[in-house]
């Protein structure tokens, strides 16, 4: 039995990318039969800073080049996501128990045609526009306080109510 605690957090970059609408990214990842969709994500590599990771990890995953977007904001925090049990050990070889995640929120600057997820390396079968505050619901399980989290990060330039506090 792996001990999960034992286990560190995999560093991560993450985006959301909106479209002229304001509707966001999402793609269906290749390696899953499930009905889930998510934001282009990936592991920064060592020596890489997150904002170059996410610029990368969107070309790789979506094929949208740096120069089609343009960046709106970049989350405060990193967001944090443990893998379920069932998944520890199996994935990514077994060195992590989830990811630390440096969020960006970029902004399409050209039309639909700059995406092509037929890449080098394809991570998606499918993509799709959808209202930002459907992120939470299309989600796998695990994944759905962090996104729900990007949510208010991003409230302000999303355009959505702020959360009260308190």
């Amino acid at each position: 039995m792996i001990d999960r605690e034992a286990l560190p957090y995999r560093p991560c970059a993450g985006v959301m990318l909106l479209s002229r609408n304001g509707q966001v990214f999402v793609g269906q990842r290749l390696d899953s039969t499930l009905e889930a969709w998510q934001m282009p994500q990936g592991g920064i590599d060592p020596g890489e800073d997150a904002l170059e990771a996410a610029y990368r990890e969107l070309w790789e995953e979506t094929g949208v080049a740096r120069d089609h977007v343009r960046m709106v904001a970049a989350a405060d925090e990193e967001l944090y996501y443990d893998l379920p049990d069932d998944l520890i050990g199996k994935v990514w070889k077994g060195k992590w128990r989830g990811q630390r995640q440096r969020w960006f929120l970029f902004r399409l600057a050209a039309g639909d045609e700059a995406i092509d997820i037929a890449t080098a390396h394809p991570e998606f079968r499918a993509w799709r526009w959808i209202d930002p505050a459907e992120l939470p619901h299309v989600i796998v399980p695990f994944k759905r306080e962090l996104y729900a989290r990007l949510l208010e990060i991003f409230a302000e330039p999303l355009g959505l109510p702020a959360k009260n506090a308190g």
